[in-house]
């Protein structure tokens, strides 16, 4: 059976690139999942009282463009997402670019076969913010979501941090294994509300 679930994303966050990472390669792979890529904003969750939601300024949030953008490519250009959603957490983590960069941004999508013109329009016309918005708001609301990766399948949902990566080319039996335990654990076994370790071996 198809296993169906969602999970969040903002480029700014490392385990939600490895998080990320595990799934694209578990697709990639021929894995049976429905998954469904959910953009939230790290920088709407950290808004001070009183202070201008990011969605009023989202020039001021350093992650709202590369969000943006990533929501174009997922809406629009569906067969180059894995490849531009890689590379735009490659941006922040392993390039130290700045997200905010239009023209990084844009080489990102071009270097992948992407037009960055019409991805930068959609951005312009606030057309992509109004997306971002929308999903965040809605799983706020709906499931309490307040941090990336947060993995959801039906009214379940659980924050999740995986500690290893799965750069291209990773051995796809063990990005399959992880995120199938994931979701296993969140569907199957809903009373474990905390689990972490005290310590981390490396």
């Amino acid at each position: 059976m198809t296993t169906a679930f969602a999970v969040t994303w903002d480029y700014r966050c490392p385990f939600a690139r490895n998080a990320h990472e595990h799934i694209l390669t578990g697709l990639a792979a021929g894995a049976d999942w429905d998954v469904r890529f959910l953009p939230f904003s790290l920088g709407q969750v950290h808004v001070e009282e009183g202070e201008p939601d990011v969605w009023d300024e989202p020039e001021k949030d350093s992650g709202l463009l590369a969000l943006q953008a990533g929501v174009v490519v997922r809406d629009e250009f569906a067969e180059q997402f894995p490849e531009v959603h890689r590379a735009l957490f490659a941006v922040r983590h392993d390039e130290a670019l700045h997200l905010d960069d239009r023209e990084v941004v844009a080489r990102a999508l071009t270097e992948h076969g992407v037009p960055a013109d019409t991805v930068l329009e959609r951005i312009d016309s606030g057309a992509a913010l109004a997306t971002v918005r929308a999903e965040h708001e809605q799983f706020a609301a709906s499931h309490t979501v307040w941090g990336v990766p947060t993995f959801i399948a039906g009214d379940q949902a659980a924050f999740v941090r995986l500690m290893d990566r799965s750069p291209a080319g990773a051995e796809a039996a063990v990005s399959v294994r992880a995120v199938e335990r994931v979701v296993d654990t969140l569907t199957g076994w809903p009373d474990l509300n905390e689990f972490k370790h005290t310590s981390i071996p490396r």
